[in-house]
């Protein structure tokens, strides 16, 4: 019984949705849509080009706005989730987003 107790509580847990876990940024809908970060803004731009311009010597990352994870060219996801903008990586990691974790 106790164990049956035990783990209904566990997956009762493991179920709940953390909020805590993924940031949210807006979609872009200009050339760049400027969020709050800690050292100024998080530039978000439609193309790669208008955000290696922006920062020339940083990396252009695509960052999935939904879920606050960046993908590098060449991944899987980059420039392909729905919700997503170009922006630089340094950045993206001011901003509190992260790389992604499984290569992808």
């Amino acid at each position: 019984m106790f164990k049956r107790i035990v783990s209904a509580a566990l997956l009762a847990a493991a179920l709940l949705p953390i909020a805590s876990l993924a940031t949210t940024h807006r979609q872009p809908t200009t050339a760049s849509v400027k969020a709050p970060v800690s050292d100024g803004t998080l530039h978000q731009y439609d193309s790669e080009n208008a955000a290696q311009a922006h920062c020339p010597s940083d990396t252009v990352v695509w960052l999935n706005t939904r879920t606050g994870i960046w993908h590098e060219k060449g991944m899987r996801w980059y420039g392909a989730t729905r919700e997503g903008a170009y922006v630089c990586r340094k950045e993206a990691a001011s901003a509190g987003d992260r790389d992604t974790r499984n290569g992808q």
